[in-house]
């Protein structure tokens, strides 16, 4: 049982207005009182993208939505020309029950939907820009499939019904992807009517629940104001008043949105590496949309706050394949779909900040034989968003401890460790204290285990966030942070200690505490050089046991030493492989048991 007292803190944590703004919000809808309960809108009729004859741009068009596409970069979807079905579960194949009711009247976690994610990813209509991409370079086949599966969406998703319209995040993913298609196609000063129409029905769910989006402090609230900036200026362009209000509350929301929810080390509120890949494109969309229409630039505190989190995201990926540590909530988001690049790929995103907000190509010292994918696939999106690539580069990103939120990222030589540790303004997500991920060149030596899903069953639920599933050391058995409900842990832990970083000539040193509520204490001591890294845990205060995980690679490890207070692991070498990975935990006292075990991953 989860004492008052817990509560009552957790609570002061997460803000008390916010807390009594989603207690009204939901009762208002349960007295079917809110503003959002009386929208109506028709659905739009005729094509919304009209046959224009364009130079031909001179780039690859995404080669996903021809015959097939992975969904989350993961999972394999056939299409065919006719849409595809809007409401089948692209993880059993099965279709779900369609509900006909107004989205305010359907449950939030209903058993027989599961995730709703895997709904939704279809009508987020990622699609539209590589129709646009090939309609724009002649392919009249794509421009009558855009307008095809346009108009199905609408007939099965009629404004306001159902479980498309349910998330105001949702609807300004769609806002986001028919402004970039616009661009493509070169269709923002002359849109069609029902273009015109569909991104007004959109702007009004969206700007009807917008203060519920921003009372949760993450990437909603952001989302979603750039959708009222981008739809509403687009509108206001055209001569409608009512974009013009819509675009000045978007606005004013990114301006005070950027400054809340990004840390002055680049942080994003929601400690994870794929939302705040998700953060910055959306601010790059609005961007690009800003300098396509020709709008008023933001503030330079905006600028600087963007530019932080562009430099985060800079440290913490790899540059050899692009990938980075799976860290944090995952919901399998992403914008700006226009290469090739892999789900797990954060190169182009990063490629295209860092032009926008640091005037530089972060990818250039890396053009060479050592990195896999070519130039164009994180250097495409510049043509098709016909923005300019700088010719400045920057340094290599070296150490940065973003204490801002707790992560901590040492280079040396070719390998590279992320520490996370306890500075929690916001939520946290997962119970991943002093979790510890290692790459070397590319590969992701020591891994965190992801998220997997929001809605699933309890022994999922709890496994993907919890202590058990990171690379740290488990007390007593339980969590480090205790569980109050499906996205929320009370009594947020704080440093006891961060100690300032180091660097010698052979090693980079870091180190960082915690103590919890039952006055346990875990200190990790890191040194990082260029052939080793070396981790010192010093523990105290627990009652019965103390466990230390290292989520391992995908090699054939087996334990080949074993003694009282010392084990070494190394990886099955076969006689093609000359390569030699080991790791070697030595105590002060007498190790009970040393395993090896299979465990779970989500990459999703």
């Amino acid at each position: 049982m989860i004492s008052f007292v817990i509560k009552i803190r957790t609570a002061l944590a997460l803000g008390i207005v916010n807390i009594l703004y989603v207690i009204f919000y939901r009762l208002s809808f349960k007295l079917s009182l809110h503003p959002a309960c009386k929208l109506k809108a028709n659905v739009p009729q005729g094509n919304f993208f009209i046959r224009k004859k364009l130079p031909i741009i001179k780039a690859a068009s995404v080669s996903a939505w021809d015959q097939s596409v992975l969904l989350f970069g993961h999972l394999p979807l056939n299409v065919n020309y006719s849409a595809p079905k809007w409401f089948s579960n692209p993880l059993t194949k099965k279709p779900i029950k369609v509900t006909k009711k107004l989205w305010w009247k359907i449950s939030d976690f209903d058993s027989e939907i599961g995730d709703i994610k895997l709904i939704w990813e279809l009508s987020r209509m990622d699609w539209l820009l590589a129709f646009a991409q090939r309609s724009r370079n002649g392919d009249l086949k794509s421009l009558e499939r855009m307008n095809l599966w346009l108009k199905d969406w609408c007939v099965h998703n009629p404004p306001y019904y159902g479980l498309n319209w349910k998330c105001g995040q949702e609807a300004s993913i769609r806002v986001m992807n028919l402004s970039v298609a616009a661009i493509i196609m070169d269709q923002v000063k002359e849109p069609s009517s029902s273009l015109r129409d569909l991104v007004r029905l959109h702007l009004k769910r969206i700007s009807s629940t917008i203060h519920y989006a921003l009372a949760q402090d993450n990437n909603h609230g952001i989302s979603e104001a750039a959708a009222l900036f981008i739809g509403g200026s687009w509108l206001s362009s055209l001569g409608e008043s009512e974009g013009e209000d819509w675009a000045k509350h978007g606005r004013k929301l990114l301006e005070k949105l950027s400054h809340r929810l990004i840390g002055q080390q680049g942080s994003f509120s929601q400690y994870s590496l794929n939302y705040h890949r998700f953060m910055i494109d959306i601010f790059c969309t609005v961007e690009v949309w800003r300098l396509h229409l020709a709008l008023p630039k933001f503030s330079s505190r905006f600028i600087r706050q963007i530019q932080n989190a562009t430099i985060w995201q800079q440290h913490i990926i790899n540059p050899y394949n692009g990938d980075g540590p799976n860290i944090g909530a995952n919901d399998g988001a992403r914008l700006l779909q226009l290469t090739d690049a892999s789900y797990r790929d954060f190169r182009p995103s990063t490629q295209l900040a860092s032009a926008l907000f640091l005037e530089s190509d972060y990818m250039r010292r890396y053009s060479n034989k050592s990195v896999k994918l070519a130039s164009q696939y994180w250097n495409a999106s510049f043509v098709w968003l016909n923005v300019k690539l700088p010719k400045v580069y920057l340094q290599a990103p070296g150490n940065l401890i973003a204490d801002d939120a707790g992560f901590a990222m040492l280079r040396r030589g070719l390998a590279s460790v992320v520490l996370r540790y306890p500075r929690f303004k916001f939520r946290p997500s997962q119970a991943d204290l002093l979790h510890l991920d290692l790459w070397v060149k590319g590969e992701n030596l020591l891994r965190d285990a992801g998220t997997f899903s929001y809605n699933s069953k309890d022994n999922w639920l709890g496994y993907f966030n919890a202590t058990l599933s990171h690379n740290t050391i488990q007390f007593d058995g339980r969590d480090q942070m205790v569980k109050i409900s499906r996205f929320l842990f009370g009594d947020w832990l704080k440093a006891s200690f961060v100690s300032a970083l180091k660097k010698g000539v052979d090693s980079t040193y870091f180190s960082v505490g915690y103590r919890d509520k039952k006055n346990v204490s875990h200190n990790r001591f890191i040194e990082l050089s260029d052939s080793r890294l070396r981790v010192t845990d010093k523990i105290s205060g627990f009652k019965n046991k103390a466990i230390l995980r290292w989520r391992l690679d995908h090699d054939k490890w087996q334990i080949t030493r074993l003694g009282s207070h010392a084990v070494c692991c190394e990886i099955f070498k076969s006689p093609t492989s000359k390569k030699t990975k080991k790791i070697h935990v030595k105590t002060s006292v007498a190790i009970h048991s040393c395993k090896i075990i299979q465990g779970w991953e989500s990459l999703l």
